[in-house]
C-alpha cells in the first residue's frame, strides 16, 4: 500500500509539472440588411427568404487549442492522446467531430491536430496561422483555460492581452483562408471543477501544482481562499465574454454560447490520473456539444 501511494504521489508530481489547464448562442453575423422601401398598410410584406453563409457539413477540420484538444491524461498517465480528441480523434467511443463530419475513411486525412498541451491565448496566433496553411474549411478553437490556470491570480493573462491575440489569430486567418468557418467553444468553468472534486481524492493532488489560482488549497472554505476562487471564476467569465464578442464579429464564426463553460463534468467525465482533464467520455461529451452547434441551422 506504501509502495502504491508513493507511485501516486510521484506520478500526481510529475502531472503537477506537466498539465495545463483546458479541461464547450451563436456568433455569426449576417451582411447588414438593406432598409427595407415604404409600402401601404395594405400591401402584404413578402416573406423574407433565409440565408446563411455557414456550411453545416465542412469536408475538413483543423483544431488549435491547449491539452484538452491534444486529450491529454484521457487514456495514460502524463501522455497526450489525440486518438481520443474530442475535435479530431478516430477513437470510435469518443465519436469526435472529425468522424461525425467527414466519416472515418475522410477523417484521418481531412483532419488536422494542432493544438499544443501547455498552450495559452498568446500562441493562437501562431496556431492559426499553422490551420490557415492547410485551407480547412472549419477551424476549432478551444483555448483560455490555461490563461486562467496559473499559480496565483496575479498570473492570469490580462483580459486585454487575450482579446489581442484572439483578435490577432482571426485575423491570421482570414488573411490566408478567407472562407474557412470558426467554432469557437467557451472557457470551461474552474470553479465547477473546484466544486466537483474537493471532496474526493482530487485534493492531494491539485496542492501539488494544479491550476494553483483555483484548486490550491482546496478544501480551504476561508473568506481569502473563496475571493481567490471568486477573482478567477470572474475572469474566465471574461475570457469568455471577449470569445464571444470578438467571434460575433465574423460572418464565418460560431461561439458555443457558453455550452462548455455551463456542462457539469463530473467524475465520470475527468480523467482518473488528475481529475482535471476531460476522460474518453469527457471528451466524447465535447465532441457531442461542438457537433450540435456547428451542424445548427
Amino acid at each position: 500500500m506504501r509502495g502504491r501511494r508513493r507511485f501516486r504521489t510521484a506520478a500526481a508530481t510529475a502531472t503537477a509539472a506537466l498539465l495545463c489547464a483546458g479541461a464547450l448562442a451563436g456568433c455569426s453575423s449576417g451582411a447588414p440588411e438593406k432598409a427595407a422601401p415604404t409600402r401601404s398598410a395594405s400591401t402584404p410584406a413578402p416573406t423574407p427568404t433565409p440565408t446563411s453563409s455557414w456550411n453545416a457539413s465542412p469536408s475538413s477540420l483543423a483544431a488549435v487549442g491547449d491539452s484538452i484538444t491534444r486529450a491529454f491524461d484521457a487514456c495514460s498517465l502524463l501522455s497526450d492522446c489525440p486518438e481520443a480528441s474530442w475535435a479530431t480523434g478516430t477513437d470510435a467511443a469518443v465519436n469526435s467531430l472529425a468522424l461525425r463530419l467527414l466519416g472515418p475513411e475522410k477523417a484521418a486525412g481531412r483532419s488536422w491536430n494542432l493544438a499544443r498541451t501547455g498552450a495559452r491565448m498568446a500562441e493562437l496566433p501562431e496556431q492559426m496561422t499553422a490551420a490557415a496553411a492547410r485551407k480547412p474549411e472549419l477551424v476549432t478553437v478551444m483555448m483560455g483555460a490555461n490563461d486562467a490556470c496559473r499559480p496565483t491570480p496575479a498570473l492570469m493573462t490580462p483580459v486585454a492581452e487575450f482579446r489581442a491575440s484572439f483578435e490577432t489569430a482571426l485575423a491570421r486567418l482570414r488573411a490566408a483562408a478567407p472562407k474557412a468557418q470558426v467554432y469557437v467553444a467557451s472557457v470551461p468553468d474552474l470553479k465547477h471543477l473546484w466544486s466537483t472534486g474537493r471532496l474526493g481524492g482530487a485534493a492531494s493532488v491539485w496542492d501539488l501544482g494544479i491550476c494553483g489560482a483555483m484548486l490550491a488549497d482546496a478544501t480551504n472554505l476561508g473568506p481569502e481562499a473563496e475571493r481567490r476562487r471568486a477573482t478567477v471564476s470572474a475572469r474566465v467569465d471574461a475570457y469568455n465574454e471577449v470569445l464571444a464578442e470578438v467571434c460575433a464579429k465574423d460572418e464565418r464564426c460560431r461561439y458555443d454560447g457558453g455550452a462548455v463553460h455551463g456542462f457539469r463534468f463530473d467524475g465520470a467525465q475527468l480523467s482518473p490520473w488528475d481529475w482535471f482533464h476531460p476522460s474518453r467520455d469527457g471528451q466524447a461529451r465535447l465532441a457531442e456539444l461542438a457537433y450540435r452547434r456547428i451542424t445548427a441551422g
